[in-house]
């Protein structure tokens, strides 16, 4: 009898084991690399090749396109200011009364033939009117599409194919539709001094997110509800920044980045759960690699540049930092590529 219990009880205690393993087994996390391949001067200049993809730059006072081979196809310094994006460049003064524009192959685009300050976002087209209170969309060709102007200084401004959203002075922020027609607009409030330092606009246009505010400073996320504004989340942060900061929705939408003076914030739209991460300085740049599933944030303090690698949706898997007076990131499948001065690098990213 006592044989049979014994028996018994090593035979419960070999499937506890046998089950203890089976569910305590865990895939060995990979880990992350990051690959040198090329590094290059941007004023050498390369012939281009057919079915080249085009990769703007801006680095100080230079700006052009690139090749994922590393091959510079244009390089264009300007002496006041420029603007740049995978479709379209220009360069132009303090007292430009007209602005021509071009092609990433540099074939003239258009004209946008009254006095302003020019931005491209990808291939829409936007000019801030002297002023500063006032701003326009413009067709391929510059011509006006909309505009919008308010009595307080524009200071923030962000746009996606559903929409545009501008931060003023006076804490209002408004959101209008492709169209030019408004769809929100409203000050979300809650802090000392009303302005508005950073903004952000879902891929669709549905959601905008706000730095609003100075002592108290608070981020506050809507969501357009008919003709209404319905605030679905909004948390004051640790400290202030006094100066314009950035706001990102992630591709999917289902993700805000927002920077605040101390840290990185990271809110999940479906929870409506935030994270932060501590960063120093203010970010520059935020770029998403859809094949790797990672984000890349570049922020700076003073010279010093570092690049985060966040992988779904607050985790970091990497850091590495250089020196530089001017920067920028970007991201092309698996590869991420890192302009600091007049060099730009390539690096390769796997897991393994």
């Amino acid at each position: 009898m006592e044989k049979k219990k014994r028996n018994q009880i090593i035979a419960a205690i070999s499937v506890f084991c046998i089950i203890y393993v089976i569910f305590a087994l865990r895939p060995l996390g990979s880990e992350l690399h990051l690959s040198p391949e090329w590094t290059v001067s941007i004023d050498r200049l390369k012939d281009e090749r057919e079915g080249d993809s085009r990769i703007p730059f801006r680095l100080g006072q230079t700006i052009g396109y690139f090749t994922e081979d590393g091959r510079i196809l244009s390089s264009y310094t300007y002496p006041f200011n420029s603007s740049i994006s995978g479709t379209y460049y220009t360069t132009y003064g303090a007292d430009n009364t007209s602005t021509t524009f071009y092609r990433a192959d540099g074939e003239k685009a258009g004209t946008i033939s009254i006095p302003g300050f020019p931005f491209f976002d990808e291939e829409r087209i936007f000019m801030f009117l002297p002023g500063g209170t006032a701003v326009m969309q413009c067709d391929e060709a510059g011509n006006k599409l909309w505009e919008y102007e308010s009595y307080a200084p524009i200071t923030s401004f962000a746009s996606s194919s559903g929409g545009t959203v501008i931060g003023f002075a006076d804490g209002i922020i408004a959101s209008l539709a492709p169209d030019g027609s408004i769809d929100q607009r409203y000050a979300p409030g809650g802090s000392e001094t009303g302005i508005i330092l950073g903004t952000g606009i879902s891929g669709d246009g549905t959601y905008i997110a706000c730095i609003s505010g100075l002592k108290q400073q608070r981020f506050v996320v809507s969501e357009r509800n008919g003709e209404h504004s319905k605030i679905i989340f909004h948390e004051y942060l640790p400290a202030d920044f006094n100066r314009q900061t950035m706001v990102k929705f992630n591709r999917r939408s289902d993700t805000v980045y927002y920077n605040y003076n101390g840290g990185l914030g990271v809110l999940s739209l479906g929870r409506l759960k935030s994270s932060h991460l501590p960063l120093e300085g203010y970010v520059v740049q935020i770029e998403e690699s859809p094949e790797l599933d990672m984000v890349f944030v570049l922020s700076r303090k003073d010279k010093r540049c570092t690049v985060t690698v966040l992988e779904p949706f607050d985790h970091i898997v990497a850091t590495f930092q250089f020196d530089a007076e001017s920067s920028f990131i970007q991201v092309r499948d698996s590869a991420l590529f890192v302009g600091r001065d007049n060099k730009i690098s390539k690096l390769s990213v796997s897991k393994r």
